[in-house]
């Protein structure tokens, strides 16, 4: 029994000291918190970035929008004052030489003026989409280069 003794009197606990653990535990929360806040910052801040540029493209898209009603009422425009020129040309024809002639030429101008008019709609087209999808694209770049750096 001696031996018994001997161990438990050798044996010692370390001593728990609850201002250190209180200490540890404010220091490890505190930083929890100022991290949490910079978060916070960035996540706010970059929600404002990307609600900027959405607006920035609605308005670009509405301006783009309003650009390709134009060009389409203006190619509409065009077809009809075609057309209704040809017409007017028919009612004048005195042979079937001449009616084969006008129709050939109306069909020839309608054609080249139908390609111009794609063209003009492509290009405008192309244009606006560019123009709508750059100030997201920007945001998207520059938060990646920041997540890049960071």
């Amino acid at each position: 029994m001696a031996k018994t003794e001997k161990v438990s009197e050798t044996i010692e606990f370390p001593s728990f000291d609850a201002n250190k653990a209180s200490d540890q535990f404010r220091a490890f929360t505190e930083k929890g918190v100022e991290q949490s806040k910079e978060a916070y910052a960035k996540l706010k801040a970059g929600a404002e970035t990307a609600q900027k540029a959405l607006e920035s493209s609605f308005e670009t898209a509405k301006a783009a929008g309003s650009d390709l009603s134009l060009k389409t009422i203006s190619a509409l425009r065009a077809n009809a004052e075609t057309d209704f020129a040809h017409l007017e040309a028919l009612v004048g024809v005195t042979s079937v030489s001449e009616l084969f002639e006008l129709q050939t030429s109306y069909l020839r101008k309608r054609v080249e003026l139908a390609v111009n008019q794609a063209k003009d709609l492509q290009s405008a087209s192309a244009k606006a989409a560019e123009e709508v999808v750059k100030p997201v694209k920007d945001v998207f770049e520059r938060s990646f280069k920041e997540l890049k750096v960071a």
